[in-house]
């Protein structure tokens, strides 16, 4: 089968094309013909080596976090899916391989489609949206009422963070170019500013939490639009040693080297009175399933900002690492 293939860590050149063995599903595991494939910037940072204290991964392997596609084989066990079904998957973060003509993956990371998505839009939903999920529901526990800032609220997590808040009662502040202005409010965004030619943190205060997407200084800024006693979550900013140990179940070594590294960022929430965590998302077919329903019932939309043909994997990678789409890049098979 045709793969994309992981062969070293590098620049661009160190993922390519290749033919390699149709996978087989063991025990508790499904085939699935991949029929389309999410881009992810974590799919770029693997390969450039930027996770590799975090997750040691066997070179060379098929790269590729998330998917969707038609259930081909069944392994013994399987009581969740039937050969035929429509399903996508967030795939094992050890394994990964969804940039396949085929793809093993356990059932419990699979759920069955959105029955109003097409392939393309339900490759781009199961990475992102399990992140905006987690991090909304489970680290920063939004409520009705809460005032949630999430920066960058155009790109592929950010469309469905604002999505899911105000799904759960808060009020949304976001950032974004002029180009996105008009998506973000589209998705109930209620206050969008345009982080070319304003400052957040001169023009919004006393918010309960902070979904960070953009990492750098947005980040530390977060801090000062929160309540005392608010929280940031981020994706974008540096693990520290709640990272290492729920997230990455790492040791002391990783866990100290974290939390040394994250030492400036916790001054900075500690001297404004606030919480702190970066997070690392799950692979959870049952929260998938969630999603699945909040599709079906049209409170969530998928935003996918462009749709290449396999065969120009590279060219639509060279095109999220620019970082402007809005929504979410696949490739379909």
């Amino acid at each position: 089968m045709q793969a994309y293939v992981l062969t070293r860590y590098g620049d661009a050149s160190a993922m390519e094309l290749r033919d390699v063995p149709e996978p087989a599903p063991s025990d508790g595991e499904i085939l699935i013909r991949v029929r389309a494939a999410g881009l992810n910037p974590v799919d770029y940072k693997i390969r450039d080596g930027k996770m590799r204290l975090l997750s040691r991964l066997d070179l060379p392997m098929v790269a590729g976090s998330e998917l969707s596609g038609v259930v081909d084989r069944i392994g013994a066990g399987v009581t969740r899916f039937a050969v035929g079904d429509r399903v996508f998957a967030r795939v094992n973060k050890t394994k990964l391989g969804a940039y396949a003509s085929f793809v093993v993956v356990h059932e419990t990371l699979v759920a069955k489609m959105p029955k109003a998505l097409d392939f393309a839009d339900a490759a781009g939903l199961p990475l992102a949206g399990l992140t905006a999920l987690q991090a909304l529901r489970d680290e920063l526990a939004v409520t009705a009422g809460d005032r949630v800032f999430i920066s960058g609220g155009a790109g592929g997590v950010g469309t469905f963070a604002i999505q899911l808040a105000v799904w759960m009662g808060a009020k949304v502040a976001t950032t974004a170019s002029p180009r996105g202005e008009a998506l973000a409010r589209s998705l109930g965004a209620e206050t969008v500013i345009d982080y070319r030619t304003q400052e957040f943190k001169d023009l919004l205060a006393d918010y309960d939490g902070a979904f960070d997407l953009t990492g750098g200084q947005d980040l530390m800024n977060s801090f000062a639009i929160l309540k005392r006693g608010g929280r940031t979550v981020s994706i974008a900013g540096v693990p520290d040693a709640t990272t290492a140990r729920v997230d990455l179940g790492a040791g002391p070594l990783v866990t100290a080297v974290l939390w040394a590294a994250s030492a400036k960022i916790r001054r900075e929430a500690r001297r404004r009175g606030v919480g702190y965590r970066y997070m690392f998302m799950h692979p959870s077919g049952e929260d998938l399933g969630l999603l699945a329903d909040l599709v079906d019932k049209g409170t969530l939309k998928t935003v996918t900002d462009r749709v290449f043909p396999f065969e120009q994997i590279a060219e639509a990678f060279a095109y999220l690492e620019q970082g402007h789409a809005k929504g979410k890049v696949v490739v379909q098979m």
